[in-house]
């Protein structure tokens, strides 16, 4: 592992001064998998410039428990080249995704120990669901939009539900003799947030039952790209207020709980400035090659494991996309640090539903491909049933396992609907 100072001096940065960086739930939760990569090999090289290109090497690839499923990054290339069949190519692409998407969140939390923590969290903000945005990028340029709209729900869903379910059962089972808490205005604003996302997709969904039904589809289109810019700017006055105007909400509770743990350890950079942004774009760039695949791939393994399309794109794809933050997330539950488990899962739920899913709007206009915030019926009653029924089990600032234990189950509800639901296969191409 590169030293502090090395990485230092990479960004022409003094060896006496120091780096401070305030870490988000989210980098604390993908970090919870991560393991120290023994540096000896690559230290015993002469070369100075191969030794830390050596050590980086080692840090990016095997400092993650996730590293096991580094194989499945070549061998999805090598099956779509050797015409391997698409369910495999979908298989080893998702769990390739796996990886990369924990990877992204190390490099990110990387960099932005030498940015500071204000353009860090915007840094984060950015590439915190980039593996959801890439794929949500690469079904565009494909025109599959029901697989962009299911993807984008899914991780939502999940998130709401599977994630903070799980964090809340496994928390009030580890906790039983103790109530656990949680800082509730973080959970209140990020659940305002939720509902305005709701707002914006229930009335572009009722539009179709209102006026001529000719013209509805153009002025439920026309509707969503004006909303979605609107959902863009409630984002960006959301960082303002999780970045500097309100910082304590989202930061103070979390990191008084995590210095306090002994297991944590100090925080230093392990690989430098330039090569963090390097490697960022190189797994950027994989991340990118891969969801192509699944995106090319997802409909015949629907079709081979006998699974409904709708499944597939909004139960499997998202849980296996942020698997390593999801973990993490579970982990700090049990270790009654809800408010991390809570940033993780509120977090990333927020920032798809005001970020990610407007921006593909925004990029789809673009591109002159008409999507919509229309979901469909059963897609955007999921919703908002999933949002509601969240804050209400936060508006307490307390948790127990029953709480988890009801998210849970609804989540295995809506998963059971759309496992019996299912879309034709032609919805996904849409121009």
């Amino acid at each position: 592992m590169a030293s502090n100072q090395e990485c230092l001096l990479e960004n022409g940065t003094s060896s006496e001064e120091e780096v401070h960086h305030g870490r988000t739930a989210r980098q604390l939760s993908a970090s919870a998998l991560r393991k120290k990569s023994d540096p000896t090999l690559p230290n015993s090289v002469q070369n100075g410039h191969l030794r830390e290109w050596l050590v980086n090497l080692q840090v990016v690839l095997l400092g993650t428990k996730l590293s096991v499923l580094l194989p499945t990054i070549p061998l999805s290339i090598f099956a779509v080249y050797y015409g391997f069949g698409k369910p495999w190519i979908f298989t080893l692409s998702l769990l390739g995704l796996t990886l990369l998407a924990e990877r992204i969140s190390f490099l990110t939390e990387q960099i932005s120990y030498y940015i500071g923590p204000t353009v860090g969290g915007l840094l984060n903000a950015t590439f915190g669901n980039a593996t959801e945005l890439i794929i949500a990028i690469s079904a565009l340029s494909q025109r599959k939009v029901a697989l962009l709209k299911y993807s984008l729900l899914g991780s939502v869903l999940s998130n709401l539900l599977l994630v903070l379910g799980t964090s809340l059962f496994c928390g009030g089972l580890a906790n039983l003799r103790r109530e656990q808490k949680f800082e509730r205005r973080q959970a209140n604003v990020n659940s305002l947030l939720l509902l305005l996302g709701t707002f914006c997709h229930t009335l572009p969904m009722l539009l179709q039952y209102a006026g001529d039904s000719a013209a509805q589809k153009d002025q439920t289109l026309q509707f969503s790209r004006a909303i979605s810019i609107l959902m863009l700017l409630s984002y960006i006055a959301f960082m303002f207020f999780q970045l500097w105007t309100h910082r304590g909400f989202f930061e103070l509770q979390q990191v008084s709980e995590v210095d306090g743990d002994e297991d944590v350890e100090e925080e230093v950079a392990e690989i430098g400035f330039w090569s963090g942004f390097a490697w960022l774009f190189a797994v950027t760039a994989i991340t990118a090659l891969l969801s192509e695949y699944v995106v090319g791939t997802i409909e015949d393994a629907s079709k081979s494991w006998g699974l409904s399309f709708s499944f597939l794109s909004l139960i499997l794809v998202p849980i296996l996309g942020n698997a390593a933050e999801h973990a993490g997330s579970i982990i700090f539950a049990f270790k009654n640090k809800l408010d991390i488990s809570l940033g993780v899962s509120l977090g990333s739920a927020t920032q798809v539903a005001m970020f990610v899913v407007p921006c593909c709007v925004v990029v789809a206009w673009i591109m002159g491909i008409n999507m919509d915030l229309n979901f469909g019926l059963i897609e955007t009653v999921s919703l908002a049933l999933a949002v509601i029924t969240t804050a209400f089990a936060l508006q307490d600032g307390t948790s127990h396992y029953v709480k988890g234990l009801v998210l849970i189950f609804c989540y295995f509800v809506i998963g059971i609907c759309f496992f019996v639901f299912e879309t034709p296969v032609d919805q996904t191409a849409s121009t």
